[in-house]
C-alpha cells in the first residue's frame, strides 16, 4: 500500500486501536493494566475474536480468555449506551462457538467462562475517567432485581484520565498521545494531512514508533478512515436530535441526514427495541416515529 492519495476507504474494518492490541503482547500489557495482574507469557492468553460475527455492521474489537475468564475489549470514538445490548448479541455468538452444543440436552453442567465486558474510550463527549452501562437500563418496565443484566464497564483513555492505567501500560499511554496529536493537526489542516503529521511526529518523537515504521501506511488510511467516521457520527447525533423537533425544523440538516436517522430508527425496530425508546434515543415523540417507519 502506498500513501499517494490515502483516501478514507470504507472497507476499512480495522481500527489502530486493534491493529495494535491485536498483538498478544500488547494485549496482555493492557489486560494486566486494567487488572493489576502481573501475567508474564504471552501465549496464556487465547485470542477468541469471532472475526466474521458482523451483526447489523457491528463487529467486537477484541475478544480473549485468560485464567478462565472471558473478556471482550471494544474501541469507541462515541458514546454509545447501547453497548450492553451489542455486547449481548456477541457474548451469545461467541458462547455458541465455545460450548458443545449436545452437551447442553445432558445432565452434566456445562462450564463456561465468566464473561467482562470493556469499552476503551477516546471520544471528546464525555470527561469521566469511567462509567458503567447496564442493560437493564433499557428495559421499558424497571427492575430493582432485573433477571438478566449485562454491565459494560468504559474506560476514558484520553490524556490526562485514568493516569494509574496509564502508567501501568506504555502502549495505551503512547496511543493516547498519537489520538491527541491527530486531533491537534486536525485543527490546523485537512484530515489527511494531521494524521501523516501525527504518524511522523510519534515517529520521531519515539512514539509508537517501531509498530508505525512497520504499519506506516496502513496507520494513516485506517487513522483517515476512523476519524472521517467519527466526524460523520457526529453529524448523524446532530440529525438524530434536531430531527425531533415537530414543527419540522431542520437547522440546516440535510435530508440525506434525516434519512440515516430514520433507517437507524427502522434497524433498532428489527432488534426488537421498544418504540418508546427508539424515540426517546432519537428526542422525537411516538407519532413521528411512527411516520418514519411507515416511510
Amino acid at each position: 500500500m502506498t500513501e499517494k492519495n490515502l483516501k478514507a476507504n470504507r472497507n476499512y474494518k480495522d481500527t489502530v486501536f486493534r491493529m495494535i492490541f491485536s498483538d498478544r503482547k500488547n494485549l496482555l500489557s493492557l489486560y494486566n493494566a486494567v487488572n493489576g495482574t502481573s501475567y508474564k507469557n504471552p501465549e496464556e492468553l487465547e485470542i477468541v475474536t469471532l472475526e466474521n460475527a458482523i451483526y447489523m455492521g457491528m463487529k467486537n474489537d477484541l475478544a480473549f480468555i485468560i485464567a478462565t475468564n472471558l473478556f471482550l475489549y471494544e474501541h469507541q470514538s462515541t458514546y454509545n449506551p447501547n453497548m450492553p445490548l451489542r455486547d449481548l448479541f456477541y457474548i451469545s455468538s461467541e458462547y455458541q462457538k465455545l460450548v458443545d452444543h449436545k452437551s447442553l440436552y445432558s445432565s452434566v453442567l456445562q462450564k463456561i467462562p465468566a464473561p467482562n465486558f470493556i469499552v476503551f474510550y477516546n471520544g471528546t463527549e464525555k470527561k469521566e475517567d469511567r462509567w458503567e452501562n447496564a442493560l437493564s437500563d433499557a428495559y421499558e418496565t424497571p427492575d430493582k432485581e432485573p433477571r438478566l443484566e449485562l454491565k459494560v464497564l468504559t474506560l476514558n483513555m484520553n490524556e490526562g484520565h485514568n493516569k494509574e492505567l496509564m502508567e501501568q501500560c506504555q502502549t495505551l499511554r503512547e496511543y493516547a498521545k498519537y489520538v491527541a496529536l491527530v486531533r491537534k493537526y486536525k485543527k490546523e489542516m485537512k484530515l489527511d494531512a494531521a494524521v501523516k503529521c501525527a504518524v511522523d511526529e510519534c515517529i520521531q518523537s519515539g512514539i509508537l514508533a517501531e509498530f508505525l515504521k512497520k504499519n506506516r501506511a496502513e496507520v494513516i488510511a485506517v487513522s483517515i478512515f476512523e476519524y472521517d467516521k467519527e466526524e460523520e457520527e457526529k453529524k448523524l447525533r446532530k440529525a438524530e436530535y434536531e430531527a425531533g423537533y415537530d414543527d419540522g425544523k431542520k437547522l440546516g440538516i440535510t435530508e440525506g441526514e434525516i434519512r440515516k436517522a430514520k433507517e437507524t430508527a427502522i434497524e433498532l425496530t428489527k432488534v426488537g427495541m421498544a418504540k418508546s425508546q427508539i424515540a426517546a434515543i432519537f428526542k422525537v415523540n411516538e407519532n413521528m416515529l411512527r411516520q418514519w417507519l411507515e416511510k
